[in-house]
């Protein structure tokens, strides 16, 4: 039996990066249901729980070294790991399982991810090292093979496929619709999810966002939602946009798994996201959605969909956001066209659990 090791943000309650971790187990074991699944996590008792694999505590360097020493195949997984805009800690740390794979002769995968941006020179040049040893990369957009290209990381083999919760199945929609029914939020006038972040304590979007909302319940008659997508954090934000608002809002409260957030966003009529994933789930459960810019990853998923994002969190605008709207819920045309490019990227994100299988029969 093949033993896998996957290293990644898991463990610390963000829905986006617990997703990609459900779907690379949900693909790779639906390839080969014997393969073995170890973990880096920072919890490593909350994804056993969730998700029904191994696990081990991602700085015990010890333990680390003796799962990888059994496995076939380390997989760098999913997200936008490797960048140091956030923090250069976790792009060294990630780095550093790499370079400890290799060192004990293990085939190392990147795994459908979001590269860059890398700006510092000492990141540059561990980036450049490290990731030249690595046996193969799938990237989930076309600007990361870019940046690949741009840091001159050249001998592996590439491929673009798509980000890997594009693969996982739609779910039933009944567990959403309970949760909704909890929550005040029953009836026929359209239901809007908003799933915001936030963002350098930045005031502007969320003003804009509660007068947006505001207005889309005087035009719509909409019920208002937010979705945490990492809690509790992100409730934190919802609150202070719902305190803007002069009409009703729902500020979800409570801590989603991935199935459940899935189901939740398979209700909506619209979702409106700052969170990369919250704009993916609704691509998976074919919820049209408007993006709002913070981070170019954020961009490059939604050129993969033929789309483009409605403004960032500085430029947005009330006008600008409730013109795409009503494009947006009135274009039946427009949605069946995201609904074949979606289908078209599940294809490619499942292709990440055919390489690194492949990867590993190779070996």
């Amino acid at each position: 039996m093949s033993e896998v090791v996957i290293s990644g943000y898991y463990g610390f309650g963000n829905a986006g990066d617990e997703a990609m971790l459900a779907a690379m187990i949900e693909a790779l074991t639906d390839l080969d249901p014997q393969l073995g699944i170890t973990v880096l996590s920072g919890n490593p008792e909350d994804t056993r729980r969730r998700h029904g694999v191994s696990a081990v505590y991602r700085l015990n360097y010890p333990e680390i070294t003796r799962v990888l020493a059994k496995s076939s195949l380390l997989i760098s997984g999913g997200g936008s790991l490797l960048q140091d805009v956030t923090s250069d800690r976790s792009l060294y740390y990630y780095l550093s399982i790499m370079m400890l794979a290799k060192k004990l002769g293990k085939p190392v995968m990147l795994y459908g991810q979001g590269i860059g941006p890398v700006r510092g020179s000492m990141a540059k040049g561990a980036m450049r090292y490290i990731g030249n040893m690595v046996d193969l990369i799938t990237v989930r957009d076309e600007g990361s093979r870019e940046e690949l290209r741009y840091l001159g990381i050249t001998k592996p083999p590439v491929y673009v496929t798509a980000d890997s919760v594009l693969a996982m199945h739609p779910v039933d929609k009944e567990f959403g619709r309970s949760i909704l029914r909890k929550n005040g939020l029953e009836g026929a006038a359209p239901l809007i999810g908003l799933s915001v972040r936030e963002w350098k304590d930045w005031r502007h979007y969320k003003d804009i966002l509660a007068q947006a909302a505001d207005a889309m319940v005087d035009e719509f008659g909409a019920r208002i939602v937010f979705l945490p997508m990492q809690w509790p954090d992100d409730l934190a934000v919802a609150r202070k946009i719902v305190a803007r608002m002069k009409r009703p809002a729902v500020a979800l409260t409570e801590e989603y798994t991935t199935g459940e957030l899935l189901s939740l966003t398979g209700n909506l009529e619209l979702l409106i996201g700052i969170r990369l994933h919250a704009l993916i789930f609704a691509a998976v459960m074919q919820v049209p959605m408007i993006g709002i810019s913070y981070d170019p990853k954020v961009d490059r998923f939604l050129e993969t969909i033929g789309d483009c994002h409605v403004g960032t969190l500085q430029s947005i605008t009330v006008p600008q956001l409730l013109a795409k709207v009503r494009t947006v819920l009135q274009r039946e045309d427009q949605q069946q066209q995201g609904h074949e490019r979606i289908s078209f990227l599940r294809d490619k994100a499942f292709h990440n659990a055919e390489l690194a299988l492949e990867l590993i029969r190779d070996r």
